[in-house]
C-alpha cells in the first residue's frame, strides 16, 4: 500500500485553507427586485467557490436606500440605478473605491392577456383601453425608464389614466402576469424565459431611455466585509457576468 508522507497532508490541508474560508460568513445583499432572481443563481456559483452564502434582501432602489439611512444590516447594495450608490457613497455610508456598475438593465413592454394575442405589443399599448403596469417612477429606476419611454413618444398624456404603478419592478411583472393590467413595461430579464401561448412581448430600444445603469457598492456597515468584497471581485468575474448576461442584461 502506498503511503503518503506527512508533509504532503501538510501541503494539502494548506491548499484547500487557501481556497475556502476556515468560517464561511453570510453576505447580506439588499438587491433591486429585478435582479433578485439573477442573484441567487450568482449566489450559488460564489457559495460552491468561496464557501460564503448570500442572503438577499429584495424591494426597490429607492426603499432600499431608505433602510441603509435607517441602518438596516446590509453588507452590499445592488442597486438598479447608479445615482443612490452615488449618493451613499457621498453621504459616507459606502465606500467609494467599491463602486462598480454590474449589469445594464433592459426594458421590455410585455402583455400576458389573450386579447393582445397576435398584436404588435405598441399597438396594444396606444389602441389598447386596459390598465398599463410600470414600476413606480419615483423609487424605480425601470420605472422612471418606462415614464421616459411613454413621454418621449408622446404617450404619457394619452395614457396616463390608464397607468397602475407597483411598488418595484417585480410588482409591476405581476400585475402584467394574472392580467389586472392589459399590459406593461418590465425588465427583459423578467419576461425572456417566459413561453407565454398568448399576448405579446417587444424589446424597448434602449435609445428610447436613458441607460438603466445597475451599480453595486460596499456598504460601511458591513458586518462582513471581507466576505462582500469577495462577493462583489465574484460578480465582476467572467463566471458572474456570464450568468447575469445569460439573464438578460447588458454587462457593458
Amino acid at each position: 500500500m502506498r503511503r503518503f508522507s506527512p508533509w504532503a497532508t501538510v501541503a494539502l490541508a494548506a491548499v484547500l485553507c487557501l481556497t475556502r474560508p476556515a468560517i464561511a460568513d453570510t453576505v447580506r445583499v439588499a438587491v433591486a427586485s429585478n435582479f433578485l432572481a439573477t442573484l441567487l443563481t450568482v449566489g450559488s456559483g460564489f457559495t460552491a467557490a468561496t464557501g460564503h452564502v448570500v442572503e438577499p434582501v429584495a424591494g426597490s432602489s429607492g426603499k432600499l436606500y431608505a433602510q441603509i439611512h435607517e441602518a438596516a444590516p446590509f453588507d452590499v447594495f445592488l442597486s438598479a440605478d447608479a445615482d443612490r450608490p452615488a449618493r451613499l457613497i457621498a453621504e459616507g455610508l459606502a465606500d467609494g473605491g467599491s463602486r462598480f456598475t454590474y449589469a445594464f438593465g433592459r426594458l421590455a413592454l410585455w402583455s400576458h392577456a389573450a386579447a393582445s394575442s397576435g398584436h404588435d405589443c405598441w399597438q396594444v399599448l396606444r389602441d389598447g383601453h386596459g390598465k398599463i403596469a410600470i414600476a413606480n417612477p419615483t423609487i424605480a429606476p425601470y420605472g422612471a425608464a418606462a415614464k421616459a419611454v411613454l413621454v418621449g413618444q408622446g404617450l404619457w398624456l394619452q395614457v396616463t389614466d390608464r397607468i397602475v404603478q407597483g411598488n418595484d419592478l417585480a410588482q409591476a411583472y405581476q400585475f402584467v402576469a394574472t392580467e389586472n393590467a392589459e399590459i406593461g413595461f418590465v425588465g427583459l430579464s423578467q419576461v425572456r424565459a417566459v413561453a407565454a401561448a398568448t399576448g405579446c412581448l417587444a424589446e424597448v430600444p434602449a435609445g428610447l431611455h436613458p441607460p438603466i445603469r445597475q451599480d453595486a457598492v460596499l456598504l460601511r456597515t458591513a458586518a462582513n466585509p471581507d466576505a462582500a468584497k469577495a462577493f462583489l471581485a465574484y460578480l465582476k468575474s467572467r463566471a458572474g457576468r456570464a450568468v447575469i448576461a445569460a439573464d438578460g442584461y447588458d454587462t457593458e
